[in-house]
């Protein structure tokens, strides 16, 4: 028997123990782990599948967490580009419906445009920069972005880059960012986010 919000939370629970796993010998933090990302990519297929049988599992369908949960495999597919361009064009129809909060379209959207080389809307996006601080990816038209974050339901960006700074406060940061940033443009190309 299938029970939809049950499989959702113990996916997302996978993630989360692997992620802890991985973060605890810091290994999680030297580029994209094979390990978490083979849990991202199993969890994406199994998302596809449900979503394929039974729709979006939405709030009223699933309960709010098991609906989170499959909002956050979604932003965690990242070596799938088609799985999450796909779903972003579901959810677009799903927060217009109002069935979803807009924000959790508008951290697809910036993520998808991230990976594909191009400044970001809405600014939930991070990684860290060139002085080994963790900064907003660029940000189309920054002086709105604020704006464009209210209508969503998100935060000032100032206050999303403390928050960003504060949990990124203990993780190891890169010894050269300039070279992790190439390494995670390089690994964008071979994935199939953008051309070489």
């Amino acid at each position: 028997m299938i029970d939809t919000a049950a499989d959702l939370l113990s996916w997302i629970a996978e993630d989360e123990a692997e992620w802890a796993r991985l973060a605890a010998d810091g290994s999680l933090f030297e580029g994209y782990h094979p390990e978490m990302r083979a849990t991202h990519d199993r969890n994406a297929r199994r998302l596809a599948t449900l979503v394929a049988r039974e729709g979006w599992p939405g709030t009223a369908r699933v309960g709010e967490a098991a609906a989170e949960a499959a909002w956050r495999i979604v932003q965690h597919a990242i070596a799938q580009p088609n799985f999450q361009r796909e779903m972003l064009a579901r959810l677009g129809g799903e927060a217009k419906a109002g069935r979803i909060p807009a924000w959790q379209v508008a951290y697809l959207e910036d993520r998808i445009a991230v990976q594909e080389g191009r400044p970001q809307t809405y600014g939930t996006q991070f990684d860290w920069d060139e002085a080994g601080e963790m900064s907003p990816r660029p940000i189309a038209d920054p002086e709105a972005v604020d704006r464009r974050r209210a209508a969503v339901g998100l935060g000032p960006l100032d206050e999303a880059i403390r928050r960003q700074r504060e949990e990124a406060r203990d993780q190891p940061r890169p010894a050269n960012p300039v070279a992790w940033r190439r390494a995670a443009d390089a690994w964008a190309v071979k994935t199939g986010w953008r051309k070489p």
